[in-house]
């Protein structure tokens, strides 16, 4: 079988892969491409999606890019097909089309695809002290910035678009007309990197300026320890040379009078000096229980509040987060998780990370099912259960019929495929793995699943048997993809 042509305007198809072409030019000329896509594409989103990929065939103007995993082939398709092909283009005029192909044999096979891992080597980052706080000039005590924390990585929703345009506003034009700048919102929304990336955003374009960031406890503990050894002096003066003040959860300042007061004067010197005030708490000034002097103030700058993110939202940043782990997650897991994590951003970080657990420490590829067996573990409230999309399976044996049609499901093959006789890698595998498991979870003889596949001789299920078992001691991905079936299926024990 041909590989299918997938044209910009034609529809996504899997195609079977022609055979692995030996010339050299075709694997240089997928080097100098890669060399190209690499600067335009964030390091982690460029290994996770194009690793273990390489150029199979061209004919006829046509480029065959082999694929490891069925899963990405959608992916490539939608984000980097026009790019690829673009690309293509400007180091040989005579190609014309992307033909994207799927051949499971290129997965971790350095004599088939080129290791770009090393060919695209990590840059030097730099190194964040393993300190939490930093002693400034005159004894400024700073939390540090973690420099992960930027503007340009923070995910822009309907929710939070007004807080993120004057966080921008305010690192390009620091003590202007957006001071103070006051977020406000719930736990795990994002003002914390909001914080951080504004400050971050003002050191990048002025380095020796002196960007202070805190918490109203760190400040308030300051304030005691100045007091109790009469520097209160010192203290002040310290904080009228900084250049930017942030201050997380202002609103623990609730019944400090002393701290209050100090904060207020501070507040006041730095805002006569246009020196910019960034400040963050859980509900706007005018529900704060400070002192109204100080409500006042908050209220005279920009005050923008950074609220629950809506579905899209959630789902980029699901997306943006699984390409930082530099790993593949269905696409249907992620959209499971978007639907039913709506609390904020903290719960739906750590139901991915138990997704992460699931992939990298039990070597099981994450389906939705165990995505929902995990929120019904973390849902502590028995009768919202049902709102994670879970009820749980009656105790019914899965038929052999039911393995041959997830796993024709899940590696996109028909059912007329996955029995034939084609022992093209990508069939075959899928029918081996339908075996194995048919063999080991339900127990079905030999005999008859040769009967069933074709009427073949049991001795050629039982090598297809054996090679599965001894394949996925070696091969982690394939260890996952064999127990995501079983999960899905309910044979996991």
């Amino acid at each position: 079988m041909n590989p299918v042509a997938t044209p910009v305007s034609a529809p996504i198809s899997l195609s079977v892969p022609v055979a692995m072409p030996q010339e050299r030019g075709l694997t240089d000329l997928w080097l100098q491409i890669l060399d190209q896509l690499a600067p335009k594409i964030a390091r982690s989103q460029f290994i996770t999606w194009f690793k273990d990929t390489a150029l199979l065939g061209k004919e006829e103007g046509k480029l065959v890019v082999g694929l490891p995993l069925p899963m990405t082939l959608h992916w490539h398709m939608e984000h980097y097909r026009d790019m690829t092909l673009e690309t293509a283009q400007q180091l040989d005029s005579t190609v014309t089309q992307i033909v994207y192909t799927v051949d499971v044999g290129l997965k971790d096979n350095r004599d088939r695809s080129p290791d770009i891992l090393e060919r695209f080597p990590e840059g030097k980052k730099r190194k964040v002290s393993g300190r939490s706080e930093v002693r400034m000039a005159e004894g400024i005590i700073s939390k540090i910035l973690n420099p992960n924390y930027m503007l340009e990585n923070f995910i822009v929703g309907s929710g939070n678009r007004l807080a993120h345009a004057a966080c921008q506003a305010v690192a390009r034009e620091p003590g202007g007309k957006y001071n103070p700048l006051f977020l406000y919102g719930g736990v795990g929304l994002g003002k914390t990197h909001l914080l951080q990336a504004t400050g971050n955003a003002i050191l990048r374009q002025m380095p020796r300026s002196a960007v202070v960031y805190t918490t109203s406890e760190d400040f308030t503990n300051q304030v005691v320890e100045a007091i109790g050894q009469k520097k209160m002096e010192q203290f002040r003066r310290r904080y009228r040379m900084v250049d930017v003040l942030i201050i997380d959860d202002v609103q623990f300042l609730a019944n400090k009078e002393r701290t209050q007061e100090e904060f207020f004067h501070t507040f006041n010197a730095l805002y006569e000096d246009h020196k910019q005030v960034i400040i963050s708490a859980d509900r706007p000034p005018s529900e704060l229980d400070l002192e109204d002097r100080l409500t006042s103030r908050f209220e005279r700058g920009m005050i923008a509040d950074v609220s629950a993110p809506d579905y899209e939202t959630r789902l980029a940043i699901l997306i943006e987060k699984v390409r930082e782990y530099e790993i593949f997650l269905d696409m249907a897991v992620l959209q499971f998780i978007a639907e039913h994590a709506k609390k904020n951003v903290r719960e739906l970080e750590g139901i991915l990370m138990q997704a992460v657990a699931l992939y990298e420490l039990e070597q099981r590829m994450p389906t939705v099912r165990s995505i929902a067996e995990i929120m019904h573990k973390l849902n502590k409230d028995e009768s919202t259960k049902e709102n994670v999309g879970f009820e749980k399976p009656q105790k019914r044996r899965a038929t052999f019929q039911e393995v041959m049609e997830a796993a024709s499901k899940y590696y996109s093959i028909s059912m007329n495929e996955i029995v034939g006789e084609s022992r093209v890698r990508e069939i075959l595998l899928p029918r081996q793995i339908a075996m194995y498991i048919g063999r080991h979870k339900l127990g079905v003889s030999y005999v008859h699943i040769g009967e069933i596949f074709g009427n073949r001789d049991h001795t050629t299920v039982m090598s297809a048997v054996r090679k599965i078992e001894k394949a996925i001691q070696n091969d982690p991905q394939l260890l996952r993809e064999v127990r995501a079936l079983e999960q899905e299926l309910s044979l996991v024990e």
